[in-house]
């Protein structure tokens, strides 16, 4: 192994101690969608990693599907971000927020007093959501968003962008995966509208290109990634024969931004269809910022990659939920200690911050 996923490398204008990348988890730790000391020390305890990306956060109220999940929208919630950020920083890290507009993804239940379930289009997701007062509950057929709405998403992604700087967040990555908000206008399985933010391709990408452009203008394009998840079909996404075609429109248009880096998403190890390579290798080579690999990696898959110029980057995720010293535990050889996939979801430091390091292990 030539040790080349723990040199240094740049990001936009931050230095990387090694390429290693903490993969965005939804962990459902975040009581009353404000985060605590309990993350402060899940993050910080992780803060090894060249860069952390946290959970999926909802950059507004109607962006909360999912039980427990932070948002960054409130002055309680910014507040409780900076204990994490301190907590990573105290310890030479970096960390990226990612926000996730959960969409069509969500059920009332989830959702303060107030808040919407929005989608491009009013059509439900398939499947079911867990809710903490009623258990899974079918998806709800979601509101389709009007121009207003549009407008009014888009102002709350660069609002939360300002809160991100504020609470000391490196950086913002948009969740444009998934099955998400943003996927959910790029996609034509969730969006079928016929005006100018559906149908073709420059009008499918342009609620992801306005959000990333307004987020950019907000707190600069070297602060700012996009992660994507080609022909993924989690939560009820579909491939159409346009999709190679409107992942390099809307690279090229991430070019013109000036995005930082490109996160693409690739869960075939996890039974996922596979992106296949030409996509994966033709927005590596349109794409002029830095490219994050991830799906199912070990060190020595990753350091292979890196040598062939595949990406800068490597996500990891589940490695990490049950290793929070992962980055000495590849570099040293150390045996990683397996995760209880009981406690993903589930509140409580258990199966969160309880993991040893392999010392004590």
């Amino acid at each position: 192994m030539t040790q080349r996923l723990f040199t240094p490398v740049t990001l936009g204008k931050l230095t990387l101690a090694n390429r290693v990348v903490m993969a965005p988890m939804t962990r459902s730790r975040a009581i009353g969608n404000v985060p605590n000391e309990l993350m402060a020390k899940f993050y910080g305890d992780r803060a090894d990693a060249g860069l952390l990306i946290t959970e999926g956060v909802a950059p507004s109220a109607d962006g909360l599907g999912y039980a427990r999940i932070p948002g960054l929208f409130t002055d309680a919630q910014q507040a409780g971000w900076k204990q994490v950020t301190d907590a990573v920083h105290r310890k030479g890290g970096l960390i990226f927020v990612q926000f996730m507009h959960t969409g069509r993804i969500g059920h009332a239940a989830n959702l303060p007093a107030g808040a919407r379930i929005v989608a491009p289009s009013a059509i439900a997701a398939p499947g079911e959501m867990w809710t903490d007062a009623d258990g899974m509950q079918p998806h709800p057929t979601p509101i389709e968003m009007d121009e207003a709405a549009i407008a009014r998403a888009i102002g709350e992604f660069a609002a939360a962008a300002k809160r991100a700087v504020a609470a000391g967040f490196d950086g913002v990555e948009l969740h444009a995966a998934n099955g998400y908000l943003i996927d959910q206008f790029l996609n034509t399985a969730s969006n079928k509208r016929t005006d100018a933010w559906g149908g073709s391709i420059a009008n499918r990408i342009r609620f992801a290109v306005e959000v990333a452009r307004a987020t950019a203008a907000a707190i600069g394009p070297d602060r700012v990634g996009m992660r994507v998840s080609p022909y993924g079909v989690f939560n009820g996404m579909a491939p159409d024969d346009e999709m190679d075609a409107l992942y390099l429109s809307l690279v090229e248009a991430a070019n013109g931004i000036g995005l930082a880096y490109i996160h693409v998403v690739d869960h075939s190890s996890m039974g996922a269809p596979d992106p296949g390579p030409g996509i994966k290798a033709a927005i590596r080579a349109a794409f002029k910022g830095v490219y994050v690999l991830s799906g199912g990696y070990d060190g020595a898959r990753a350091d292979a990659d890196l040598a062939a110029a595949k990406g800068e980057l490597v996500a990891f995720g589940r490695p990490f939920i049950s290793n929070p010293d992962l980055v000495r535990r590849m570099r040293q050889g150390v045996a990683l200690a397996s995760p209880d996939p009981s406690t993903f979801y589930t509140p409580g430091e258990r199966g969160y911050t309880d993991y040893p390091l392999a010392a004590a292990a």
